[in-house]
């Protein structure tokens, strides 16, 4: 059985629009999707723009761009939903570029 996993190697494509950039406390990495793996895909990227709720909670997550597309998607969206950022009481955006990379 391969052993598959997903690589967040990249962070910080833009900072947020009102205020510094946005402080990451927990980053929760991807799942690398069956899907991928059964049509022998091995790696792509996904770029993701994150709405930021005060309190630091992903309030949304929408996808940018995505290569190949609709392949990760899914699995960015539900890792970036888990991820927490420093609140700062104001709504920020913040966007990210997830790399993923099957390790087997």
């Amino acid at each position: 059985m391969f052993l598959r996993t997903a690589l967040v190697l990249a962070l910080a494509v833009s900072a947020s629009l009102a205020h510094a950039e946005a402080k990451v406390l927990k980053k929760v990495a991807p799942e690398f999707p069956d899907e991928a793996a059964r049509r022998s895909i091995s790696t792509g990227t996904v770029r993701a723009k994150l709405a930021i709720a005060g309190d630091g909670k992903v309030s949304n997550v929408q996808v940018v761009e995505a290569e190949p597309k609709r392949v990760f998607d899914q699995a960015a969206i539900e890792a970036l939903n888990q991820w927490r950022f420093e609140g700062t009481g104001a709504q920020q955006s913040h966007e990210v570029r997830l790399v993923f990379k099957s390790e087997d």
